[in-house]
């Protein structure tokens, strides 16, 4: 039997509305009324990088200079987030950016989110190329999957998720 791609989007799309409807009545349920109850909290990616289509609704927010900052949703444009593995690997030459979700209260948003991330068992560390006399490594080597699992466990805190990792002088 051949499903039809037009099927499963449209399965798929009536998928997330009724999901996003189930969550609507128990946050109703629970009383609970902010607009972050259904949103993602303050978090940097642990991938490398994140490609993420917004929707037309606006919700993401990235935190920049000391304060939250919208991101506008561009009619077929990519936001392209970078993630810890990246700032690692660049030896902080490029740093992973905090950010969140927040929910509207009138309007579901829908966003696709594709994330690309090392093998669980590829060594990460800094590139040799970016180290010199004048610029030794900032963070020592591990395994992908010790760094999820470290992730998880301080639940993405930007604050504390490297620690572990920075080689301090």
């Amino acid at each position: 039997m051949i499903v039809k791609r037009e099927i499963v989007a449209a399965y798929s799309i009536e998928a997330k509305k009724l999901g996003l409807r189930i969550l609507e009545l128990v946050s109703e349920g629970l009383g609970l009324e902010s607009g972050l109850t259904l949103g993602v909290p303050k978090h940097c990616d642990p991938n490398l990088l994140t490609i993420l289509h917004q929707g037309e609704v606006p919700g993401l927010h990235v935190f920049k200079d000391g304060e939250w900052i919208g991101v506008e949703p561009l009619h077929n444009a990519f936001v392209v987030n970078i993630g810890h593995q990246l700032q690692i690997i660049s030896n902080n030459k490029m740093k992973s950016v905090e950010h969140r979700a927040v929910t509207n209260s009138t309007v579901a948003r829908t966003t696709a989110a594709f994330f690309i991330s090392p093998s669980d068992d590829c060594i990460i560390e800094p590139v040799k190329s970016f180290l010199d006399v004048k610029n030794s490594p900032l963070y020592r080597a591990f395994r992908f999957k010790e760094f999820l699992l470290n992730y998880s466990s301080m639940m993405g805190n930007p604050e504390l998720c490297l620690e572990p990792y920075k080689l301090h002088a």
